[in-house]
C-alpha cells in the first residue's frame, strides 16, 4: 500500500535528494510507517534519515550538507512549533542563499474521525494555526501546501527549482496529516518525477555595453579595486577572479566572507575585514574604479580610520556592482552600494569575469608593473604580520591570544592533514571573525565556510553535515570525504548550537569533528556594539558580568557538556594560561582523524 507520505519520500529520490533531516512529531504517523514499510521492502530507506533532537541543529546540519555538496538537503519538522524551533538557521539558511527543502506536517482539519489521521490528540488543537507558513515566509524563497496527493511530484519539483534557481534559498512545503495518510494508486507511485524540464535558471552574463563600460573602466584605471564577500561559494569564479586580479594587478579585499573567495597566497590578496572602525583596506579611499562582485557590505559609510577620516570611496571613484542574484539586496530594508554605482548588475561571477578576460582589454591595464610591485609588498606584509602575531608570547599568568591559539592549530592541522582540500574549517567566531579568516584561511577555494548570515549557532549542527556532505560528494584529497572539520566557535556560540542534541547527532551518525571553543567569558560582540555607540560612557567601565553579558563567576564546562552529550566518546581539554597548546591542539586533531572521534578544546582568552 502506498500513500502520499511512500510518493513524497519517492520523490524526494528521484529528484536527487539524499538526506533528511528530521524531528518527528505528531503530524508524521504516515512518514514513520512508510519508512518502515520501506525497511520491510528494500531493507532500507530511499533517503537516508538522520535525526535530530533539536530543529535548529537539523537545520543547521542541513546547511552545511548543501555547502559541501552544492545540492539540496531535506529538513523535517513538526508542525508550527516545529517550524518556530527551526530558529535563527531560517536567517542563515536565507542569507546565505542555501538551497533546502523544509517540510512540515500540520493539524489534522477533521475531528470526528472522517478521514484517516483525524484529530485524535488534544494538541492537535493547540497546534493548528491561521497561517502556518507565515511564520517562515519572508524567509523562504517559495512556500505551498499539498493538497493532494497528485500535485506532490509537481510542487516538489517546483519548490527545487526555485531553490536552486538565484538567489538560491530555502523553500517551505506543508501538508495536513489527511493528506499525508491518503492512500494512492501504484501507477502514480510509479509515475517518473525526475527535474528532466524542471531545470534551474541559467547563469546570466553582462550586457556587450556593461563588459565595454567595465572593461574600459579598468584598464586605464590607476588604482583599482576589487570587493568582494562570498564569490567562492561559485567555485568556477574564483580561478577567474584570480587571472583577472595577476593579468590587471587588481588587489582584492574581502569584506565579510562567509566562503573562500582567493588562495592565501595570491599575490594581490591584500586583507579581510568585517568592518569594525579603522579596519578597512586604505586602498577603499583611494581607489578610482572599484569593482563589487558578491559582496554584502563592502563598506560602512560612517566609519572612519584611526586619523579620522571616513573609509569609504571618494565622490569621484567609478564603482561597479555585480551579484549573481540580488545586485539590489532588494529584501535588505536599507542599502547604500547601489546608490552610488555607475553600473548595477545581474550576473554570474563565473560568467561576467570571463566576458571582462576575453574582452581583450585585460593587456592594456595602466600602471601594471608599478602596481604589481606594490600590491606584492602590501601582500607579504599582510601574511607577515600575521605570522608573526602567531609566535608572540604571552606573560606568565596571561591567557593565549586568538592568533597565537590560530597558529598552534594551523601547525597541528598542516602536520597531520598535509594536503589542503582534506581540510575544511567551519568558522563562527563572530569577534574573532577577522582574525580566524585570516590566520586560518586555506590557500585554495572552499576550504572555510560560514553560515552566510548572522544567527549564531550554526557551528555544531554544521559539523555533522559537513563530514555527512563530505563523504556524499566525495571531498579530499582520497575522494572519501574530509579527513578533517574543524568546528571554530566562541564559548556564547557553542552555547547557541545546542551542544546536547549536536554532539549526540554527532556519536549516532560517526561524524566526527574537532570543535575549538573561544572563551572570552561571554558575549563580546554587544560589549563591542555598546563600545561603538557609548565609547566613554558608563558601560566602557564595567566587567562583562556587570553588564549582563558575562557567564560568570561559575562558567559551563563546555568540554564536559560535549562529552557527556555522546555518552563519553567525545574527547576533549581545556586550555589556560601557561598549559601546553602545541601538544593540545596536535592531539586534538590526532584523536579526530586516527581515532575518528569528537575533539573538543576550549581555549581561555582574556575575560571580557
Amino acid at each position: 500500500m502506498y500513500t502520499t507520505s511512500s510518493l513524497f519520500f519517492h520523490t524526494l529520490a528521484q529528484v536527487g535528494i539524499t538526506h533528511a533531516f528530521v524531528n518527528w512529531g505528531s503530524d508524521h504517523p504516515a512518514l514513520l510507517e512508510d519508512l518502515e514499510r520501506q525497511r520491510v521492502d528494500h531493507g532500507d530507506t530511499v533517503v537516508e534519515i538522520i535525526t535530530c533532537p533539536n530543529e535548529m541543529a537539523a537545520l543547521s546540519a542541513a546547511q552545511a550538507f548543501a555547502q559541501v555538496t552544492s545540492r539540496p538537503a531535506a529538513v523535517i519538522v513538526h508542525v508550527d512549533v516545529g517550524t518556530q524551533a527551526l530558529a535563527g538557521a531560517v536567517h542563515n539558511a536565507s542569507r546565505g542563499k542555501v538551497p533546502i527543502l523544509v517540510f512540515a506536517g500540520a493539524s489534522p482539519s477533521t475531528v470526528e474521525g472522517e478521514l484517516k489521521g483525524s484529530r485524535n490528540e488534544w494538541i492537535h488543537w493547540m497546534q493548528d494555526v491561521p497561517d502556518q507558513p507565515a511564520i517562515v515566509r519572508q524567509y523562504m524563497r517559495f512556500t505551498a501546501q499539498i493538497n493532494a496527493p497528485e500535485n506532490v511530484p509537481s510542487l516538489v519539483r517546483r519548490a527545487l527549482q526555485i531553490a536552486t534557481s538565484e538567489p538560491k534559498g530555502p523553500v517551505y512545503l506543508w501538508a495536513r496529516r489527511e493528506v499525508l495518510e491518503k492512500e494512492i494508486d501504484e501507477s502514480l507511485f510509479n509515475t517518473p518525477a525526475s527535474l528532466y524540464r524542471w531545470p534551474s535558471i541559467e547563469p546570466s552574463g553582462l550586457s556587450p555595453s556593461a563588459v565595454d563600460v567595465i572593461g574600459d573602466a579598468l584598464a586605464h584605471a590607476n588604482n583599482p579595486l576589487i570587493i568582494t564577500s562570498y564569490i567562492g561559494r561559485n567555485p568556477a569564479a574564483v580561478a577567474a577572479l584570480e587571472m583577472l586580479s595577476r593579468l590587471m594587478a587588481i588587489p582584492i579585499f574581502v569584506t565579510c566572507p562567509s566562503a573562500t573567495n582567493v588562495s592565501l597566497s595570491h599575490p594581490f590578496f591584500v586583507g579581510v575585514s568585517f568592518l569594525a572602525p579603522g579596519t578597512h583596506t586604505p586602498l577603499l579611499s583611494t581607489a578610482d574604479v572599484i569593482l563589487i562582485i558578491d559582496a554584502e557590505v563592502p563598506w560602512i559609510p560612517m566609519n572612519k580610520d584611526n586619523q579620522g577620516n571616513f573609509e569609504r570611496p571618494s565622490d569621484n571613484a567609478r564603482i561597479f556592482v555585480i551579484d549573481s542574484g540580488d545586485p539590489l539586496k532588494e529584501s535588505i530594508g536599507m542599502e547604500h552600494v547601489a546608490g552610488v554605482a555607475e553600473l548595477v548588475c545581474r550576473a554570474s561571477a563565473d560568467v561576467m569575469l570571463y566576458q571582462l578576460l576575453n574582452s581583450g582589454r585585460t593587456g592594456a591595464a595602466t600602471g601594471f608593473y608599478t602596481r604589481s610591485k606594490s600590491m606584492q609588498a602590501m601582500h607579504d606584509a599582510f601574511i607577515a604580520d600575521m605570522r608573526n602575531a602567531e609566535t608572540l608570547t604571552s606573560e606568565p599568568n596571561v591567557p593565549y591570544a586568538p592568533s597565537r591559539i590560530f597558529g598552534a592549530l594551523r601547525t597541528a592541522v598542516e602536520n597531520k592533514v598535509p594536503h589542503p582540500a582534506s581540510t575544511l574549517y567551519l568558522n563562527e567566531t563572530i569577534s574573532n571573525y577577522p582574525l580566524t579568516w585570516s590566520h586560518l584561511h586555506p590557500d585554495m577555494p572552499a576550504g572555510m565556510l560560514s553560515s552566510g548570515g548572522s544567527s549564531l549557532g550554526w557551528a555544531l549542527g554544521a559539523g555533522i553535515g559537513a563530514v555527512l556532505g563530505g563523504v556524499t560528494a566525495g571531498k579530499g584529497a582520497g575522494k572519501a570525504g574530509y579527513e578533517l572539520v574543524v568546528s571554530l566557535v566562541g564559548d556564547g556560540t557553542f552555547l547557541f548550537g545546542v551542544p546536547s542534541s549536536a554532539f549526540w547527532m554527532a556519536r549516532r551518525y560517526e561524524t566526527p569533528f574537532l570543535t575549538i571553543v573561544l572563551n572570552n567569558g561571554g558575549w563580546k560582540s554587544p560589549k563591542l556594539s555598546m563600545m561603538g555607540v557609548h565609547p566613554e560612557g558608563h558601560g566602557s567601565k564595567v566587567t562583562g558580568n556587570q553588564l549582563t553579558v558575562g557567564f560568570g563567576p561559575a562558567m559551563p564546562d563546555y568540554v564536559g557538556i560535549a562529552v557527556a552529550a555522546t555518552g563519553g566518546w567525545a574527547w576533549g581539554k581545556r586550555i589556560a594560561a601557561g598549559d601546553p597548546l602545541e601538544e593540545t591542539m596536535a592531539e586534538a586533531v590526532r584523536i579526530v582523524v586516527e581515532e575518528r572521534r569528537c575533539a573538543i578544546v576550549e581555549c581561555v582568552l582574556e575575560s571580557i
